[in-house]
């Protein structure tokens, strides 16, 4: 079986919580052949840890390095687009984690680099690789008429999860202009998206992007992409919202938001006449958290409840299984940058409807 030789950029949480363990129980389909970050010391950890030696802090020059087959691209998501290009011009296949990118110029050019290199370009959606998901997907498609669909994300601040359950390196080394300039990005990239707002609806904008980008791909995957966005509110500075998506012959309500519980509140439903299915998330933050399905349905006189529970292999696990498939097997992964491209569009949809608030 060939190894995929693969370069991690940015080291951060969602590295050490998930890819770099997770790469680590997959040593027949990958090996860390090389680490980045902008902390020099987070970068002498992790590469002792995993026993990486080729260490760098600048991404532009991991993606040089001639055996690397892929590039991970988990920093911070101002630098997705760039860092992703950067790895394509030089004939990697990327694996981006969410957000692609916060902005359509970006999404464009990060397909055009794809193309030109003739690479593999995948969006790390873990939700939609949940055994429990691609089950439900095959449910809803049996079902006779649609009649409701329901996706909510109440989520505990991260670091509550994670202060219990997980160690993770953090070191105060990042120099002070990078900051700035992470922030100047941001703003830029913010405004160049949906214009110039209130601090609110940037707030709103970037939780869609973030914790919004799971629930709504996984809900375009499962019931489609809405026609309009009927109505949306957003308050507590943009960091709590709703709305309902209006579809042929049915509407859907999704509302988000974080708190300060330590709970994961997460999930997909969808009713039709006699029947529900519903795919339950936990937090990401502890591999191993099953997601399960639930079937709900009507059946002469009984009314008939199932709960399943796939597997215990985390969604993460599954969704690099599948990016190894599609780079060594040649097909054309579902979560591509055009598919990205739908949240984009529909997360402009909701903050249209925000400015109208």
């Amino acid at each position: 079986m060939r190894k995929l030789k693969v370069g991690i950029i940015g080291l951060g949480e969602v590295a050490q919580i998930t890819h770099l363990p997770i790469l680590q129980t997959l040593p027949d389909k990958y090996e860390v052949a090389a680490i980045c970050d902008i902390s020099p010391a987070l970068v002498k950890v992790i590469g002792e840890k995993y026993r990486v030696s080729n260490q760098y802090t600048s991404a532009f020059e991991l993606v040089k390095q001639p055996d690397l087959d892929a590039v991970f691209i988990l920093n911070s998501d101002e630098y997705h687009a760039e860092c992703a290009i950067a790895a394509m011009k030089n004939k990697k296949h990327v694996f981006i984690e969410k957000p692609m990118c916060l902005t359509m110029s970006d999404a464009d050019a990060i397909i055009k680099a794809r193309d030109e290199a003739g690479v593999q370009a995948m969006v790390g959606y873990m939700r939609r690789f949940a055994p429990a998901f691609v089950q439900a997907l095959e449910e809803v498609r049996r079902l006779e008429n649609i009649k409701y669909a329901r996706i909510r994300d109440i989520l505990g601040q991260n670091r509550l999860i994670i202060e219990q359950t997980s160690l993770v390196h953090v070191f105060d080394d990042i120099p002070e202009e990078a900051k700035l300039d992470r922030a100047a990005r941001a703003e830029r990239m913010v405004r160049e998206a949906i214009g110039d707002v209130k601090p609110e609806l940037a707030v709103a904008y970037r939780l869609l992007c973030g914790l919004g980008s799971h629930d709504l791909s996984a809900m375009r995957e499962l019931i489609g992409m809405p026609n309009r966005v009927v109505s949306a509110a957003q308050w507590n500075g943009g960091r709590f919202m709703n709305a309902i998506f209006e579809f042929d012959d049915f509407c859907a309500t999704f509302e988000m938001g974080t708190d300060y519980q330590r709970r994961a509140d997460i999930h997909i439903e969808v009713y039709s006449e006699r029947k529900s299915i519903k795919v339950q998330y936990d937090t990401p933050y502890i591999r191993h958290m099953p997601t399960k399905l639930y079937i709900c349905e009507t059946v002469g006189d009984a009314y008939v409840e199932r709960e399943i529970r796939p597997t215990f292999v985390d969604a993460y696990t599954e969704e690099l299984v599948y990016f190894y498939d599609a780079v060594t097997k040649g097909f054309t992964p579902k979560t591509t940058p055009e598919d990205y491209k739908n949240d984009l569009k529909l997360f402009n949809m909701i903050i249209e409807q925000l400015k109208k608030q």
